[in-house]
């Protein structure tokens, strides 16, 4: 049976999307034979995840400008193909810097992956099922971290570090290659009008209070969710007496709460659009309460894992509707450097948490952390009022809901 045409153009952008996430986190199984070939400090080889991450989080916003103006579809082949052809040269690499240059390239590509998506996804799904497709774009980015340490750990061990660079890198070049031949049904977001009112310029756009909030809304819920990833594991075993396995099983019921809620977010999000920010409010708020649950009250081990879970489910099931929010806001023909800028605050956000809270942990207050990240949670909540507020008192200038 034929497939859709929404359904060819989700699994091509999915696709993408998996390899993003998949090359950051194939990368540290890396360090320990890298500190062996090249003889460098852990220090340096956490620059490699710096240099990606952080050229991803400088370059999206201009390259979403680039997307609104000349389309989207150059770009995401040309990014995934830099990408995933930087990645399989490391495993040519003789001295360290040359890793360090191939990690900023691939953090390039990597930095048209969001704007170039998001543009796409606008512009060729159906209307009606846009948050579900929202949703598995979300949904295989999160699979990419999950299967990027285990299988480069695996193909370490059959083959070394070099054929396993070489091997997940060519990976790609066929991904690429299908997005080329079928770029025919990947449709560029609507244009703007010229009877549609007062425009913003870009800069002014993406300085307004709208997007700033949008922005501060991504980066303080990755703020919280990267400090449960970094040191959920740490704060069970230190302050519940969790024996090191069960709370990393914890750990791992969160991310796959987080993971299922995805998919159930974006039916949502198609299904009861007006009632987006209510639902994001609700789930957000019980998945801060769940986790200080986790902290505060005498809990089975079993019953914790439970509840990290449906903490993870909670959260997760928030992310899709915050896209498709964003979405709505933006306008018409602008969506890339939106989407580019608002999705900038994930990477910072899950940077600024991880030292912080190490900090506490160290200076003996490892109980305060999750109360902290229920703390972000909940101010997150401002922002994303706030930004919705603010959208529909701009809906002369922004795109109105659908």
């Amino acid at each position: 049976m034929a497939l859709s045409r929404s359904t060819r153009v989700n699994i091509l952008i999915g696709n993408g999307h998996f390899l993003s996430h998949f090359y950051v986190l194939c990368l540290p199984p890396m360090f320990l034979a890298w500190q062996d070939s090249f003889h460098v400090s852990f220090a340096e080889l956490g620059m490699t995840i710096m240099l990606m991450s952080g050229t991803t989080a400088l370059l999206q916003t201009p390259i979403g400008f680039l997307v609104d103006r000349h389309g989207a579809r150059p770009f995401l082949v040309g990014g995934a193909l830099l990408m995933s052809l930087s990645i399989a040269a490391m495993g040519l690499a003789t001295q360290f810097w040359q890793v360090l240059v191939l990690a900023t390239l691939s953090g390039i590509g990597n930095s048209v992956i969001h704007p170039a998506d998001y543009a796409i996804l606008s512009g060729s799904v159906d209307k009606t099922r846009m948050g579900r497709s929202f949703a598995l774009h979300t949904f295989s980015g999160n699979l990419g971290f999950s299967a990027g340490p285990p299988v480069a750990a695996f193909l370490m061990a059959l083959a070394g570090w070099r054929a396993t660079l070489l091997i997940v890198g060519l990976a790609g070049v066929p991904v690429v290659l299908a997005i080329l031949l079928q770029s025919r049904i990947l449709s560029d977001q609507v244009r703007e009008t010229a009877d549609g009112g007062a425009r913003l310029s870009g800069r002014e756009l993406l300085t307004s209070r709208t997007m700033v909030l949008f922005f501060l809304f991504f980066m303080l819920g990755a703020m919280g969710g990267g400090g449960i990833q970094a040191w959920l594991v740490t704060v069970l075993h230190t302050v519940k007496g969790i024996d090191l396995p069960v709370a990393a099983t914890a750990l791992t019921g969160y991310m796959l709460g987080a993971t299922a809620g995805v998919l159930a977010g974006g039916w949502f999000a198609d299904t009861f659009k007006r009632h987006i920010l209510p639902f994001v409010t609700g789930l957000t708020t019980l998945s801060a309460l769940l986790m200080l649950a986790v902290n505060w009250l005498s809990l089975p081990a079993a019953v914790i894992i439970g509840v990290t879970f449906a903490s993870g489910l909670a959260l997760g099931a928030s992310r899709t509707p915050r896209d498709v929010m964003v979405k709505d806001a933006a306008p018409a023909g602008q969506i890339g450097k939106v989407f580019g800028f608002v999705s900038a605050g994930l990477p910072l956000g899950g940077a600024i948490t991880p030292v912080p809270f190490g900090l506490l942990i160290d200076k003996g207050h490892p109980e305060l952390v999750l109360v902290l990240v229920a703390v972000i949670l909940l101010l997150s909540l401002f922002c994303a009022g706030s930004a919705r507020v603010s959208a529909r008192a701009d809906e002369p200038v922004a795109q109105p809901a659908e």
